[in-house]
């Protein structure tokens, strides 16, 4: 090998040939190379789509943020003379008297007032409950009535084995989602529940709430990338469409939300509130965490593909793409309708031992309301998919040439003059070889060759002449 002509010398030579004659580069990592970043006509277009929702956000939040003197008075949850108290189980329940043995943790003791239910599930020695001290008021013999049972050391130890796991597979981005998630609880609790509870517009406070929380979560959790501005997009066209289906599904099916306890026992406290745009308020939020997960997913991919696929067309992006949007859909449909499922288990039992049919069933009191907001939810889903979709392939940079790669991951090198080798040892003439000399017969020769007999032949055996014999034999 000369000097100079090595394996990297080579190609670099033939990409400076290359490049010479017009072509191409070669791919390399089969096409895997960084991605050519979005036009600025797509930025612009995306930020004139997003930017009056942004504005109309922003002016409906300031608009229907409820004063203090809109607000109901918060009412109190104990009554006069009772207090809540923690304390722990120090025996067996008594199913006779309906009383079980409870040490409070101020060191005082006593008999602990449970209902017979609990009483029938078991209290163990030694766990924690939540007490209502009633001694003050006289009324019960037994000064102490169990309320609930202590779990905020179960659970968190879940939040923390939660955050610590999203912090280890999804590393900062995970932890970004967690924050914007904690910002959009906040938004709920500090915005819409105050608001619904003023009698607000409850779809105004539906889609104002879940337009603030897209936009947290979204650019917290995935950055301020023309991709997420895309999946924003997506999104907020899936919760148009499903807060105009919730209202009009509510009035036409005749859902009011009466049918939860709860709801009941809110227009005695809070006289402005509408429980019908409850109702709609619920329906909306519901489907604003699925939707959130489509779209993100679907715009995702569509990038995806185009990084593996530089040269491939939108129309074919887009049909890729909704090969796995059809599956997400599948998926989701049946991750919200089960969701439900195991959440009015024990209702749906007790359905089942009525008697009632099938259609009667699906379509009484709280089982039609939740039965409507799967369905209002999943055709949301469903219409989202392929709006964000289209709009991705139509925002992701453009089709490389199929000659060319779309980045150039090897700098343009000049090609190396190879230097012609070196001679390091002069030059010498060969040597004339002498003929060699036949061996001149003397006369001592000849009278040992007549005193000495010659060997014997060896014997000949023919096609056994190369098989070594054992001399054993």
């Amino acid at each position: 090998m000369r000097h100079g002509s090595t394996p990297q010398t080579r190609r670099r030579q033939r990409e400076a040939e290359r490049a010479r004659s017009g072509a191409a580069p070669a791919l390399h990592g089969h096409g895997h190379g960084p991605m050519p970043p979005t036009t600025t006509r797509v930025r612009v277009v995306l930020t004139v789509l997003l930017l009056p929702v942004l504005v109309a956000t922003v002016i409906g939040l300031v608009v229907l943020w409820p004063s203090e003197g809109d607000l109901p008075e918060r009412a109190t949850a104990m009554a006069d003379g009772t207090s809540v108290v923690s304390g722990e189980i120090t025996g067996p329940a008594d199913p006779e008297t309906g009383t079980v043995p409870v040490e409070l943790d101020d060191g005082r003791t006593g008999a602990m007032t449970a209902p017979p239910e609990y009483i029938d599930l078991g209290f163990e020695t030694g766990e924690r409950v939540r007490v209502l001290d009633v001694s003050q008021q006289g009324a019960v013999d037994a000064g102490f009535v169990f309320l609930d049972f202590e779990r905020g050391f179960p659970l968190a130890l879940l939040a923390v084995l939660f955050v610590v796991l999203v912090a280890l597979v999804a590393r900062w981005r995970g932890l970004a989602a967690i924050v914007g998630l904690g910002i959009a609880l906040a938004v709920v609790g500090v915005f819409t529940l105050p608001a619904l509870l003023a009698g607000k517009n409850s779809l105004a406070v539906a889609l104002v709430s879940a337009f603030v929380v897209m936009f947290v979560v979204l650019y917290v959790a995935h950055g301020f990338t023309a991709r997420t501005s895309t999946a924003l997009l997506g999104t907020v066209l899936g919760l148009l469409l499903t807060a105009g289906l919730a209202t009009w599904g509510t009035y036409a099916a005749h859902l009011s939300g009466l049918s939860h306890e709860e709801t009941l026992y809110l227009p005695s406290y809070a006289p402005a509130v509408d429980l019908h745009g409850i109702m709609i308020c619920g329906i909306v939020l519901a489907g604003l965490g699925v939707l959130n997960d489509v779209t993100i997913t679907q715009a995702s991919t569509v990038w995806e593909l185009r990084a593996v696929a530089p040269t491939a067309r939108r129309r074919e992006l887009f049909s890729r793409a909704m090969r796995i949007g059809q599956d997400h859909i599948a998926s989701a449909v049946y991750t919200i309708a089960f969701a439900y499922v195991g959440a009015a288990l024990p209702m749906l039992m007790f359905v089942w031992l009525t008697q009632q049919s099938i259609g009667s069933t699906l379509t009484n009191g709280v089982i039609a309301e939740e039965v409507a907001r799967t369905l209002i939810g999943s055709i949301g889903l469903v219409l989202a998919i392929p709006l964000t979709t289209a709009i991705a392939a139509m925002t992701v940079p453009d089709a490389a040439p199929e000659h060319a790669d779309p980045v150039e991951t090897t700098p343009h090198v000049e090609p190396v003059e190879t230097v012609e080798p070196v001679e390091t040892t002069p030059h010498v003439e060969p040597v004339e070889t002498v003929e060699p000399v036949e061996p001149v017969e003397t006369v001592d020769d000849r009278a040992r060759d007549q005193q000495m007999p010659l060997p014997p032949a060896p014997r000949s055996w023919g096609a056994f002449d190369d098989v070594e014999w054992d001399s054993r034999i």
